[in-house]
């Protein structure tokens, strides 16, 4: 089992609805990345921006981005997690894919879908929580608005990480802060929440504000501009603070339906 697990952290501006144009920067901003790294994180719909119009999108952009995931993944021997517009049978998905070196893929549906924005008229919400098993570290992923509804993201698998990809707007930063703080205190786990920066084709604003808290709700990363930040958990900590205070044994006992 591994004690450790070093993460990157993509904060960086996303070209609009332009798949190709995103993958070929993010390609050049993989041979910058530590060699330590074990997981590279990019935000949410990274290729495109948080569009509501994934028509514009050829249909066939989502399984190229996961073949070039899985070409990087392969080629850095890093795993590479991130959301994207993708298209099956009649309905198109907000999907996460966590990536690992060796080929094997993993995919959550976004939960929760953004009604503020329409984002439950156009794409299919999921219905089954992740849980990702790599290097000794159980990983639950998920999408951005998922971030405000603590009961999904409840800590009933004992995992060790959350981690957050976002299209998160600059007027409610103060809420993603407070919100990631609170998911890690609340299920003794560490939380990391990846945000993107600048303007979006409909002139929303992001401010990033990409971070990563411990179990105690200790901040060990935070940016507010385009960068790489890089955090290393540690199962130490988790253990010693788990068996230190053993919140987690004093849930709630119930069930979602």
């Amino acid at each position: 089992m591994e004690e450790e697990l070093h993460i990157a952290l993509f904060q960086c501006h996303l070209f609009w609805e332009n798949p190709e144009a995103n993958r070929k920067a993010f390609s050049e901003k993989f041979d910058s990345i530590s060699s330590e790294t074990d997981i590279i994180v990019l935000p949410e719909m990274f290729t495109t921006g948080f569009t509501m119009n994934p028509k514009n999108i050829d249909e066939h952009e989502g399984e190229k981005t996961l073949a070039w995931m899985k070409f990087a993944a392969s080629k850095r021997q890093v795993a590479i997690v991130g959301s994207i517009v993708f298209k099956e049978g009649a309905h198109f998905y907000n999907r996460l894919f966590f990536v690992q070196p060796d080929g094997k893929v993993h995919r959550y549906d976004k939960k929760h879908t953004f009604t503020l924005a329409g984002e439950h008229e156009v794409y299919k919400a999921g219905e089954k929580k992740l849980i990702v098993d790599y290097k000794g570290f159980k990983i639950c992923p998920l999408i951005c608005y998922d971030l405000r509804f603590p009961v999904w993201a409840r800590n009933t698998e004992d995992y060790d990480v959350l981690l957050y990809v976002a299209n998160w707007p600059k007027p409610r930063a103060e809420a993603w802060d407070t919100l990631l703080k609170a998911r890690a205190i609340e299920n003794m786990s560490y939380s990391i929440g990846v945000n993107r920066i600048g303007l979006d084709g409909l002139g929303h604003d992001y401010s990033g504000h990409s971070s990563a808290y411990d179990a105690l709700g200790k901040q060990l990363a935070f940016s507010e501009r385009e960068e790489i930040l890089y955090v290393s958990l540690s199962k130490e900590h988790l253990k010693t603070n788990r068996d230190k205070l053993k919140f987690l044994q004093d849930r709630d006992d119930f069930n979602l339906l």
